[in-house]
């Protein structure tokens, strides 16, 4: 029997070039608590910690990533019934296992896959029990979009993959299809084709709800965060804003409707 939480993102990660300086950063932009993950504090894995507990980790960027050329970025984990089973799977479906799965004593087993398209994600399964984040809460991610080549191909992967439902096709004009994608009746998060000719490689971007776009947008920048796109309004009366944090990782910040 599937798992009730098969396909829903239950942790994000921060692989950083210099987890300090990360742990400072989003301490201040978004006003997360840090802790370190062992007792002890010296394994060099922290958890950032919103107002419903732990939410997401920082830690060294590995050195297998950088030898591949990959910059500092997040992650999003999907938990899954099985990652062995999904690894493969992803691997049938013409994905790529980056990272074979292996078990996190005490924590669970997980592994790093791509989509088709090159768009990296963990797949992971925790050796107890994890409570689902309400995202409509300031400081915590509330929206998963995948900006990818091509975002029928990219959809029809992950539905295999996680059961991801298609939950509505909106027409944005010149920049093509945004396709809401979910579980149930839970919408989780986006999908789109890039602009022919964008630079950026296909990839997730995680967004954090803020009760004050202005002013998260201010502190952000002051901490020397790129402001990437932004702020704008989109579709629902929501305001986002898009940004690469001082280490190089994309993230975005999303404050609700009025």
């Amino acid at each position: 029997m599937a798992d009730a939480q098969h396909g829903q993102f239950v942790w994000y990660e921060n692989l950083t070039a210099s987890p300090k300086a990360a742990e400072a950063f989003y301490s201040q932009a978004i006003g997360w608590k840090t802790q370190p993950f062992a007792a002890g504090g010296d394994d060099g894995y922290t958890m950032f910690v919103g107002g419903q507990g732990p939410l997401a980790g920082a830690t060294e960027l590995p050195a297998h990533a950088i030898q591949m050329g990959a910059p500092s970025h997040w992650i999003g984990n999907v938990q899954v019934d099985d990652v062995d089973a999904t690894a493969a799977q992803a691997k049938e479906l013409g994905g790529v296992v980056y990272k074979a799965p292996e078990d996190i004593p005490t924590v669970g087993r997980y592994a790093v896959i791509a989509d088709p398209q090159g768009a990296a994600i963990a797949i992971f399964k925790p050796s107890r029990a994890m409570a689902l984040h309400d995202g409509c809460t300031p400081g915590e991610f509330c929206w998963r979009e995948l900006l990818t080549s091509d975002s029928a191909a990219a959809f029809k992967f992950y539905s295999q993959l996680f059961g991801w439902k298609s939950m509505q096709d909106m027409d944005m004009g010149p920049m093509g299809t945004y396709r809401i994608y979910g579980l149930g009746d839970e919408r989780i998060g986006g999908m789109m084709t890039k602009p022919p000719g964008a630079p950026m490689p296909s990839m997730w971007l995680y967004y954090i709800d803020v009760p004050d776009l202005e002013a998260a947008v201010a502190r952000a920048a002051k901490l020397g965060a790129k402001l990437m796109n932004g702020p704008m309004d989109v579709p629902g009366g929501a305001r986002i804003a898009q940004f690469m944090d001082p280490q190089g990782a994309a993230f975005a910040l999303h404050q609700r409707p009025k």
